[in-house]
């Protein structure tokens, strides 16, 4: 598949800078359990919602997938009607990076080639389910995409502490504000690659790393954020998965402002992936209270360094992302609900409750 596509990308397929948003989600029990019963969910789902709801390669997991869609608004009605649906027939719902309370192993395997293979290749690095939140903005050629690509690199990290909303693993706390982060880094090609001087550049780099992996196209390079040519856009792919809707469109709203203003504009700066991947483990470790590098590697809060963002790409107040801060995001709002004896009944009556908000 890999060099039909990248010989035609669908950059342009749709009117420039639209908007599409999946969000991978826990299927739980009543009181928040983890439930392998993703097979159950598309069976019994409406016809009308089969197509934008997927299986994901665990079983206990689905994947809401948004129609093409001008703005954020428009792409969260789409994922709330698609959340009623799954609702609907029987399930509860969790949106986190990890399930708080699951124990390894318990999550067993979508039975599909595409997902056995990739059990096969990753090997126990695929025994924790991760959720994330992906924001695909469509682009109108292929330089563009590269240049947006280019452009939105530098805030990833803040990007990630703004979406942390993984601090339980295992029945317990990790530490970290985004323990899924911490996770996916035993996954081949899961980190940020460099910037791109153009499309040529990135084809021959994707080209050459799908012969090294050995793996059938482009779309096994797990990147954070990467171009998307099958679908003509610019993936991001960094973010945890939600607790509420209302995070999901604060944090939607800002990638998709942030990837039209990059499109556009130079980079702001280019770090090199070192600088990158530790901004991003600063990111994971504390979330809205990490102090993250600014184009002179000076380290800042990240609270400041989004409202220099949000000056230049969203200068209008958002509402859902004001009160995504207040509550110190999706980790601070799964801490804020743990007892003070590590018990984490609460933490999943909290998710499970968001989930349906």
């Amino acid at each position: 598949m890999t060099q039909p596509v990248l010989d035609a990308p669908a950059f342009g397929s749709t009117d420039a800078f639209t908007l599409g948003v999946e969000q991978e989600l826990f299927l739980v029990d009543a009181v928040g359990r983890q439930r392998n019963a993703g097979g159950h969910v598309l069976e019994a789902l409406p016809e009308l919602a089969r197509g934008q709801v997927s299986a994901e390669v665990h079983a206990c997991q689905v994947e809401l997938i948004s129609g093409v869609c001008r703005s954020a608004e428009e792409a969260i009605a789409d994922l709330r009607a698609l959340r009623d649906a799954v609702l609907g027939v029987g399930v509860g719902l969790l949106g986190t990076g990890i399930h708080p309370t699951a124990r390894e192993g318990e999550a067993e395997i979508t039975d599909k080639e595409r997902y056995n293979f990739i059990s096969a290749l990753l090997g126990d690095a695929l025994v924790d389910p991760v959720g994330a939140l992906h924001v695909h903005v469509g682009m109108p050629d292929a330089e563009t995409a590269i240049r947006a690509f280019n452009g939105l690199r530098p805030h990833l990290p803040l990007l990630e502490a703004l979406a942390a909303n993984s601090p339980f693993r295992h029945g317990r706390d990790t530490g970290l504000a985004s323990a899924r982060e911490i996770t996916l880094r035993a996954w081949p090609r899961s980190g940020t690659p460099r910037a791109f001087g153009d499309w040529a550049d990135f084809r021959s780099m994707a080209e050459g790393l799908t012969r090294v992996a050995e793996v059938p196209d482009y779309t096994f390079h797990w990147w954070k954020l990467r171009p998307h040519p099958q679908l003509g856009t610019v993936e991001l792919r960094a973010l945890d998965a939600q607790a509420s809707l209302a995070h999901t469109e604060a944090l939607a709203k800002l990638a998709h402002a942030l990837a039209r203003y990059a499109a556009v504009s130079p980079p702001d700066w280019s770090p090199a992936p070192e600088i990158l991947e530790e901004a991003s483990f600063r990111a994971c470790r504390e979330g809205l209270d990490a102090r993250l590098p600014d184009r002179e590697a000076a380290l800042r809060p990240a609270r400041d360094l989004l409202d220099d963002l949000l000056d230049r790409v969203q200068p209008d107040e958002d509402p859902c992302l004001r009160a995504l801060l207040v509550e110190g995001g999706g980790a601070g709002v799964q801490r804020a609900s743990a007892s003070q004896d590590g018990n984490l009944d609460e933490v999943l009556a909290e998710l499970r409750r968001r989930a349906q908000t």
